[in-house]
């Protein structure tokens, strides 16, 4: 915690302050979202497959490129946290930093997930979104951030004292060993900082610390996303449940939570290819 200030401000404090606010990246040079082309390949896609995810547990799944595939509420409000690799590479994982550097604190439809450095490039592409209409409330909290990390056991045991095993990093580290046959060991390093789907959160006015509230989120909402490349995912059916009032307990009611994957239809696929990694020289 910050303890107040004790340095007396400078004659030209107020100026110092006055300075203009810049957004850090120009994103005008990135390729825009191209609606009609996923709303076309969206059309008439076909469920191949589903993934159950029990409360307080993870699961991974696979996505091909060029499919798409959804989080579905299915029984009641409950968050869940999602890391992503290429299939063929768990070095390249979703880059959450930069993915909040290049949208916002917050992602809806037509953002994109970045992947970590030196490939840096869309791993998914979200399509469709059925809480947009929440926007950011008059808390300044908005739904599927890109701020917080996960919930873990180590935070947790600094700040409680206690072991707690299924926190979504623990989750999300189970659900890769099996996926990869590695142990939890191997499969750790590469559990990282997450999309926080459904969950809604802000920083607060005055201490700017990070908060959560209750998530809108209602069975039969889903958040969609266009696979750009080979994907394996892993998704935690966060232990906090909607997040209203804790996370990381055994108290907090929690639901399962579902991914759908979809094929869409071969034609609508004609001419798109998967995007290339940075040609960054690396000199």
């Amino acid at each position: 915690m910050l303890i107040p200030p004790r340095t007396t401000p400078p004659p030209d404090a107020a100026e110092r302050r006055a300075a203009k606010p810049i957004v850090v990246y120009a994103v005008d040079r990135l390729p825009a979202y191209d609606a009609p082309f996923y709303d076309k390949a969206r059309a008439g896609m076909a469920k191949i497959g589903e993934t159950i995810v029990p409360p307080r547990e993870g699961r991974a799944f696979d996505v091909p490129a060029g499919h798409f595939f959804r989080i579905v509420s299915i029984e009641g409000p409950q968050v869940g946290d999602l890391n992503l690799w290429n299939a063929a590479n768990l070095a390249e994982s979703f880059f959450s930093g930069k993915t909040r550097a290049l949208n916002a604190t917050h992602v809806s439809a037509g953002a994109r997930l970045w992947s970590a450095l030196p490939y840096l490039r869309p791993m998914a592409t979200i399509t469709r979104d059925t809480l947009d209409w929440y926007g950011f409330d008059s808390d300044g909290a908005g739904v599927h951030d890109v701020i917080g990390t996960r919930c873990d056991p180590y935070t947790n045991r600094l700040l409680t004292g206690g072991d707690y095993h299924h926190c979504c990093h623990s989750n999300l580290t189970r659900a890769l060993a099996e996926r990869m046959r590695l142990s939890r060991r191997e499969a750790e390093p590469h559990v990282h900082d997450v999309l926080n789907v459904f969950m809604c959160t802000g920083f607060e006015i005055h201490s700017h610390r990070y908060f959560m509230k209750a998530s809108p989120v209602r069975p039969g909402d889903f958040v969609e996303f266009f696979a750009e490349i080979d994907l394996i995912g892993a998704l935690s059916a966060c232990p906090g449940g909607d997040c209203g009032e804790t996370h990381s307990s055994d108290a907090a009611r929690c639901h399962p939570l579902k991914v759908e994957i979809f094929r869409p239809r071969d034609e609508a696929l004609q001419g798109w290819r998967p995007p290339v990694v940075s040609a960054y020289s690396g000199e």
